[in-house]
Order: structure tokens, then sequence, then C-alpha cells
């Protein structure tokens, strides 16, 4: 019998984001600043043939899983030691992957045909690339967005909108019948350390109606924003508690590294819009940016911290 399991169940206990452990918000924000860090490396990544190019998440050995459109439909795709694979939820008509772990499984949404534009269901494909479906108990769509090493399934459920219904799961990939969800609006789980035992995310706050980041451990939970936006969300953390994730200021979208209690914005060279969405062990970051005509590619950043 499936039953509805508490945080504590699935060893989300204690904050690890380094420097963070019994450090108000208000601390955190004026310890901060978005200083771009100029000595980053950048390498734009297309599917060949795609009108539009999204890199989602990376692992400790730099596969990289994201999706793809080519000739209107979605796909998702891996690429690992400069070969990408196609990956198609079987009878799908829309596919992405989202996240892969150490061992080379990834976790993504799927639609199937006839279903409306707010539907996705979860799947796991394995290294072998065995699939499974994930489907978060008592409704009607799921989206996983990250597996850890240990199987951890970071994500969100809702139902016919994506807003109301709304809210951040984890489920345990090895046994689907222990799984855990929040309370916060229109909430997404998106990225935990190995031991889950810190999960970054975005919600909507309800009391200013703006989209918010937060960290979330041991029950407690910690919204923040990078200094000067009017909406950020946290997309992933790694296991040294670098977060990575989006942000809007009058200038557009950015995307945002938090590192040693400091913001840095991440924007690809010439970029209109530029969203970071994954970052592995080595710091290594990903996500996708819009260039100067309008297209979207997938992007690979390393950095390097200079105070």
């Amino acid at each position: 019998m499936r039953a509805r399991h508490t945080w504590s169940t699935i060893a989300l206990t204690t904050v690890l984001v380094a420097g963070l452990n019994g450090i108000a918000h208000e601390s955190i924000v004026s310890a901060t600043n978005n200083k771009d860090d100029s000595a980053a490396h950048y390498a734009s990544i297309d599917v060949p043939g795609a009108t539009l190019t999204s890199a989602q998440g990376i692992n400790a050995r730099g596969d990289i899983v994201g999706f793809y459109v080519q000739a209107g439909v979605t796909h998702g795709y891996v690429l690992s030691e400069g070969i990408i694979t196609t990956i198609d939820y079987p009878g799908a008509v829309y596919t992405d992957a989202r996240g892969i772990n150490p061992q080379g499984d990834v976790v993504g949404a799927y639609r199937m045909a006839g279903e409306p534009a707010v539907n996705f269901h979860g799947y796991l494909r394995n290294r072998h690339g065995e699939f499974s479906p994930v489907d978060f108990p008592g409704h009607t769509n799921t989206i996983p967005q990250r597996i850890t090493s240990t199987g951890l399934i970071l994500g969100c459920r809702h139902d016919n909108d994506l807003m109301t219904t709304m809210r951040g799961i984890a489920m345990n990939g090895q046994d689907l019948a222990e799984f855990a969800e929040i309370g916060a609006f229109a909430s997404m789980n998106n990225g935990a350390t190995p031991d889950g035992e810190l999960v970054v995310g975005l919600y909507t706050d309800m009391d200013t109606m703006t989209g918010r980041a937060y960290l979330l451990s041991g029950g407690t939970f910690i919204p923040f924003d990078v200094p000067g936006s009017t909406f950020t969300a946290a997309w992933d953390v790694n296991p040294s508690g670098d977060v990575v994730g989006v942000y809007r200021d009058a200038a557009g979208f950015h995307g945002f590294l938090w590192a040693n209690l400091r913001f840095r914005a991440v924007d690809y060279p010439g970029a209109t819009t530029t969203r970071a969405f994954g970052i592995n062990s080595r710091g290594h970051i990903v996500g996708a940016y819009v260039d100067g005509n309008g297209r979207t590619h997938g992007f690979v950043a390393s950095r390097t911290e200079h105070d």
C-alpha cells in the first residue's frame, strides 16, 4: 500500500549549503552580490538539424541531458563523450530529459497524442536504456526534474494546471511507494544534494504573487531572491551546496550561481536571455540562451571563482 510520507522519511534533515547553517535569510541576502565572473568559459550545444536546443542537467562525469525541437517535435537527448543519443518515451509525441545521475540514469517527462499541453507524465530511463513510468500517486501529472546518485527523484506533481495544483515532490526511485510533497504554492523541487538532505526549488509567494527560490532542509523552508531581482528560481544544487538558477531584472532573464555566499550572474556572451538549469560536482553549469536572432541554444560553462 502506498502512503504519503513526511520529508524526514527520505532524509531531508540538515542544511548543507556551505556557510548557511544557522544564518537568517536577511544575513544571506546582505552577504551577497551579483558581480559577473569574467573568467567563465562557455560552449554552445546544438543538436544537428534542431531549431531549438536546451541543456537541463549534467552529472559528475560531464554527461549532459536536455531536449531539442526538430520538425515541430520535442525530443530528449543525452550528450556523452561528444555523442548525442535521442530519448523518446515509447509511443509519446513529446519527450524531454531533465536530470542525469552519476550512474547514467535519466529522468524527464513525456506526453501522449491528444493530451492537452498541461499534461506531463514522468519517466525513469535507467543506464541500460530501459524505461519505467514515474507517477506521483493521486494526481494526473508528474514532472521529474532531477535524480540523485542514491535514486532520489525530485520534481513536481499537478492536475489540470501548472499553478494552483502544482507542488514540489520527492520520490524514492527504487521504491515509488515512498514519496513526499511540500505545501508551498505552485512549487517545484528542482535539485538536491546526493543524500537528499538539501533541496532547492521554486514557488510562488502568495503575498506578493512573485516567483521566488527556496532552500528546504529538515522542515525548514528558506525563501531567497537574487538581490535586485523581480523573479528568482533555483534549479539545481551540487554536493558542495553551490546553487544555480534563473533571475529576472530590468534587463531581462539571467542565470545565476550562488556559491560562497555570493551571487554571480551567468550570461552567455552576446545572448539576449540566459537561464542556468544544472550544475555538477566540478562546478560545470548547463542551461539555455537566446541569441540575437531569437534562436535558443544549450550551453555548458566552466567557471572560476574570484573574490
